[in-house]
């Protein structure tokens, strides 16, 4: 096995744990609703989740590790991920919170401020920001 076709694996690995975190989310209640099911098959494309993966991650999302990125700046834009799925339903159930809160922690986010970052992330998802935007005001949230 080539080096890259390990960085690939590895790579692939990491957006199918990012992918089932969103799905754990989109689950929480219960129910997939069609919104969420249209973001789940936008987010499959360009985390290149084939059909198979897709059905395999939404019949057992649990099965699959978080899998945290390296760089900040990586961690914020799953976070945003995150966020969005959770906007999608435009309602905020107690389970998608908490289960929202472990993934932000199991990303790397501290548990001592998580429930501000969550806060913060989920406010610049309902003013509907850009991807840079969010990126931004998460970056300069304590200045």
């Amino acid at each position: 096995m080539s080096f890259s076709d390990l960085f690939d694996s590895e790579f692939k690995q990491r957006n199918k744990g990012h992918f089932s975190s969103i799905v754990r989310l989109a689950l929480a209640d219960g129910i997939l609703a069609p919104e969420e099911k249209n973001f789940l098959d936008k987010l499959a494309t360009k985390l290149e989740i084939s059909a198979s993966e897709f059905e395999e991650i939404l019949a057992n999302p649990a099965g699959y590790p978080i899998n945290p990125p390296y760089l900040y700046t990586q961690r914020l834009e799953r976070l945003y991920d995150l966020a969005r799925m959770v906007h999608v339903d435009h309602h905020l159930g107690d389970k998608q919170e908490t289960i929202l809160k472990k993934i932000a922690i199991g990303l790397g986010f501290t548990p001592s401020n998580v429930n501000y970052i969550i806060a913060k992330a989920l406010s610049l998802v309902d003013k509907k920001v850009d991807f840079d935007t969010f990126v931004y005001e998460m970056q300069n949230m304590y200045k």
